[in-house]
């Protein structure tokens, strides 16, 4: 154990993942640490992670960030869920729609009521007792802590944004808090002979950067994480089974919904988000069975608006480093590993990562007790956001391509082929411990994709046939009227942040 008191911190990498791990250590620490942020303006970032999950706002929220500002400087736009196309089968169409569905029960979750009304003969859709999904397909939104008037949740949502527009905003919010950003490249890193800490990174212009902790934001190169200290890679390939992306901005859409856009195509899947000022688009695909040109091909034949530049081929291997910290060197975002972008997970891997480091930050001297600590809780996010993703490809009825026949016929982890099989007889899912995703989120993309339970919880057979019907469809009524109440999407931006 080295007892020198952590005094400076050194970010290597800026982009999103860089500033915000500058932003939350300078606000949460200020005043006992010195930050210092290497970043090249040479290197270009990836720069692609425009949709996020609803933790953001406790990020921002922890910054001191206010709302309407950050929606303005970011082009950001409101984010109710992801929309699923061609998932389950050609055709198809589900959301994963985030907050509630239905109202919650002691011990029994609402969609046991709606499975025991289906098998009544009950036509109704689990969405449409979502607030989530109403409000995302009619194209509307406000702020709604609870459903007026009950105690029933609101909405919940997250945000679509411009990456590099976000890494500014933070950038100018760490360096007014004290946090030196150093332009340059790192041509040489100087190592202890004996701990394997690094000491200090030596700049092309000769300067020298010193420090006692190092947080390696460098991309899917890992230049600290990979090639000083050595960090061995798992690799989730046999699970996830696209490894390429490629990303288009386009002119806006006629609307500006408020929700994502997941595409299943023949051998992957293509992303639409809706930004202020463009789309967003990209292809996520698998070589084994596309060429680049035909992603290419079909990207372009399915924007939403003219192509704003060429697109950008981002290679990718899935899975994460068996050790995310390793002497005094952690790794935050693509450096420490990558789970492809179809559940919005890539922002939020930095903002948990980050948050998980400055409550294991090391005082005098990094202990390994709390170095392995850090690596386990990461390790078990990465494997249970994993699993989740694995859900979209294994459960599918497509047998319309190579491709798809290989996702359905594939073995899966046992942590993952436990939880369908349970779903599948009985309609109970639970959520792990540190699990990111909820129940209701398990049970939208088990149903969505085409899992329907065998049975329902004995406890949705306490309420008769007639107070069965009076909980759906009142349910149903209140959720289309607080719908109806929500101002349009758009007319939520009009005057605040455009």
């Amino acid at each position: 154990m080295n007892n020198k008191k952590i005094k400076k911190l050194v970010i290597l990498g800026g982009g999103t993942a860089g500033w915000m791990a500058a932003a939350l250590m300078a606000r949460s620490m200020r005043g006992t640490l010195d930050i210092t942020l290497v970043e090249s303006d040479q290197i270009g970032t990836v720069g692609v992670g425009e949709a996020t999950i609803p933790p953001i706002q406790n990020f921002n929220r922890a910054l001191g960030i206010d709302e309407l500002d950050f929606l303005k400087a970011t082009r950001g736009t409101i984010k109710l869920g992801i929309q699923f196309e061609n998932w389950s089968r050609p055709g198809s169409s589900y959301m994963h729609a985030f907050g509630n569905i239905g109202k919650n029960f002691p011990f029994c979750d609402f969609h046991h009521y709606w499975l025991r009304a289906r098998a009544s003969g009950d036509k109704s859709s689990l969405w449409d007792y979502s607030l989530n999904y109403q409000a995302a397909k009619s194209n509307r939104f406000a702020p709604l802590a609870n459903i007026p008037n009950t105690n029933l949740p609101g909405i919940a949502y997250a945000y679509h944004f411009d990456a590099g527009l976000y890494a500014q905003y933070l950038r100018k919010f760490s360096e007014q808090r004290g946090v030196q950003r150093i332009e340059g490249k790192v041509c040489d890193v100087r190592q202890n002979g004996n701990t394997g800490h690094v000491e200090s990174l030596l700049l092309e212009n000769g300067q020298p950067v010193e420090g006692d902790l190092f947080v390696d934001c460098s991309g899917f190169v890992g230049l600290l994480i990979d090639k000083v200290v050595g960090s061995e890679y798992e690799h989730w390939d046999k699970w996830l089974p696209c490894d390429r992306a490629m990303a288009v901005p386009s002119q806006s859409a006629e609307q500006l919904v408020p929700y994502t856009r997941s595409i299943a195509h023949s051998a992957g899947w293509q992303w639409q988000i809706p930004l202020q000022h463009r789309t967003g688009n990209g292809m996520v695909y698998s070589s084994a069975h596309w060429s680049d040109e035909q992603a290419r091909d079909m990207l372009f034949a399915n924007l939403p608006g003219e192509a704003l530049a060429e697109a950008r081929i981002i290679p990718f291997k899935t899975g994460h480093r068996r050790e995310q910290w390793k002497h005094n060197v952690v790794s935050l975002g693509l450096a420490s590993g990558f789970l492809e972008p179809l559940e919005s997970t890539s922002i939020h891997l930095v903002q948990s990562a980050a948050t998980r480091l400055i409550k294991c930050f090391p005082h005098h001297g990094i202990r390994e007790v709390e170095v392995a600590e850090f690596n386990r809780q990461s390790r078990v996010e990465m494997e249970r956001i994993r699993d989740f993703i694995i859900l979209h490809y294994k459960a599918n009825q497509r047998r319309d391509s190579d491709f798809w026949r290989a996702c359905e016929d594939m073995a899966v982890p046992d942590s993952l082929n436990e939880k369908i099989e349970l779903f599948r007889a009985t309609g109970k899912v639970f959520r792990d411990y540190e699990d990111l995703f909820t129940e209701v989120a398990w049970q939208q993309v088990l149903i969505g994709q085409g899992v329907l339970p065998e049975d329902h919880h004995v406890i949705a057979d306490g309420l008769s046939d007639a107070q069965l019907n009076d909980l759906i469809q009142s349910l149903k009524t209140l959720i289309q009227g607080t719908v109806a109440q929500l101002p349009a999407h758009e007319e939520f931006f009009a005057g605040r942040v455009r």
